[in-house]
């Protein structure tokens, strides 16, 4: 199958690991990434070119979206693809959709967002053509359960589950060296973005008990919040990490903390399987969604309030056996039950030859 796909492409987990496992599965595939048209260019006024595409991308307005949507229409009419798949598309216009539709009929037309665009607190005006697009789809992929009633109340015609997945070439299981455990070694890890949620707190209570813990994520979200705390203000400054560093993050931890973004009014998130892949135990926030995919205590665990957490961190800090045990059940839970990037995709080109037929 020729496939088109689109997104901003600015992160190697999304759109390059779609583009990558696509080919896997022996598709044929054109990448239309829109980061580039974003580039300052060199030059004395270089700062004012900054700043005006700065404020298209940020406003989603002006000549360059007009110029990313007229080239995606060039594109598709000289590609002729059997699927446009358009990654997380805040920069494609309706129009665009409904005008691929002529120039290349054979094309089914699938949207994909991890982000959830109904929540409260969301940033509206990032998705306001993503939303009013959504009729124009064929196909409509919800990150999370409560999304596809809210595609289907927007005007989906068709609406599929797609969780987010895990990298096999990107989370797997490896031994650190000397240097490895130097900077990543340790009891119980996080890594991730902060939010209001209480997590802070949370953090606090695992050093105040007298555990190693590692922080990893985006400084600009952690260093001015955790700059007053008596306990994680000696983890500063936060760093981000991705690729091999992500990996041995994870892998120097014993147990990896997962938290659920209020912000997407999550149930699970995507290191719900990059933790398990890396065989090391995942610790989450509960809930029924992803207690469903693990089975507590044997493949993860779970926690409900601060005094589980706690509990259960000194429990399986005592129980070498058990630990090793529920984070192999995880590992395998996530091999076996294809949570892994090609897997996903299979699903994916399983439901457009499903409306290809319908056709």
């Amino acid at each position: 199958m020729k496939v088109l796909l689109v997104g901003d492409w600015h992160s190697e987990l999304h759109e390059q690991a779609v583009f990558e496992a696509l080919g896997k599965l022996g598709h044929e595939v054109v990448a239309f990434p829109w980061f580039q048209y974003f580039r300052p260019c060199a030059g004395r006024l270089s700062w004012l070119d900054s700043l005006l595409k700065r404020a298209q991308n940020k406003y989603l307005m002006g000549p360059l979206l007009s110029r990313i949507n007229r080239d995606l229409l060039a594109v598709a009419a000289r590609e002729q693809p059997e699927l446009v798949f358009v990654y997380r598309g805040t920069h494609i216009l309706p129009s665009t959709l409904r005008r691929i539709r002529k120039v290349s009929p054979r094309a089914v037309i699938v949207g994909y967002n991890n982000d959830d665009p109904f929540a409260q607190n969301q940033f509206h005006r990032l998705f306001k053509h993503f939303l009013n697009g959504i009729p124009d789809y064929d196909l409509l992929l919800a990150y999370r359960h409560h999304n596809l009633d809210d595609f289907r109340h927007a005007g989906a015609k068709r609406v599929h589950l797609m969780r987010s997945w895990f990298i096999p070439e990107r989370n797997f299981p490896v031994d650190l060296d000397t240097d490895g455990v130097r900077d990543y070694g340790c009891e119980v890890v996080f890594v991730g973005h902060h939010e209001d949620d209480g997590r802070v707190e949370l953090l606090e209570e695992i050093v105040r008990r007298g555990w190693k813990l590692r922080l990893f994520g985006p400084g600009y979200d952690w260093d001015q919040v955790i700059r007053h705390s008596t306990e994680l203000s000696p983890l500063l400054p936060v760093k981000l990490v991705w690729g091999a560093e992500y990996n041995s993050a994870l892998c120097g931890a014993k147990i990896a903390i997962c938290f659920f973004s209020k912000l997407n009014r999550d149930t699970y998130t995507r290191r719900c399987f990059e933790i398990p892949a890396t065989k090391t135990m995942m610790l989450s926030e509960y809930s029924s969604d992803l207690a469903g995919l693990y089975r507590e205590g044997e493949e993860a665990e779970f926690f409900r309030n601060k005094d589980e957490m706690v509990s259960k961190i000194e429990y399986y800090l005592a129980h070498d056996a058990r630990r090793e045990a529920v984070a192999a059940g995880g590992w395998r839970r996530a091999h076996t039950d294809g949570h892994d990037v090609v897997s996903r995709m299979r699903d994916l080109i399983e439901q457009v030859e499903n409306i290809r037929g319908a056709r």
